[in-house]
């Protein structure tokens, strides 16, 4: 991200610790990489540092989803395109 990016405010929390989780492929099944180059080009738009995501294992991500803070139903259609997003604070 260029220094203009970030004086710019388009960097919303540049020192967040975010946790992103996606659903795993069902075994025998396989990942469209497109979906979390999606995900990660939009969370760039927000966070300095983009971190790694994660994939779970789909009835562990589902456990996950059950004891959320608040779920969005966004209309995505991609298979596999469930995202967890867990924010934390900003390191000290």
């Amino acid at each position: 991200m260029s220094q203009a990016d970030r004086h710019a405010g388009r960097v919303l929390f540049p020192k967040m610790v975010f946790d992103l989780q996606l659903m795993g492929a069902w075994e025998g099944d396989h990942l469209d990489p497109a979906v979390e180059a999606r995900y990660r080009a939009a969370i760039g738009t927000a966070v300095a540092d983009v971190p790694a995501i994660k994939r779970i294992e789909r009835f562990a991500f589902y456990d996950r989803a059950k004891v959320a803070y608040a779920c969005v139903m966004t209309g995505e259609r991609a298979k596999y395109g469930n995202i967890i997003l867990k924010k934390g604070g900003a390191p000290v």
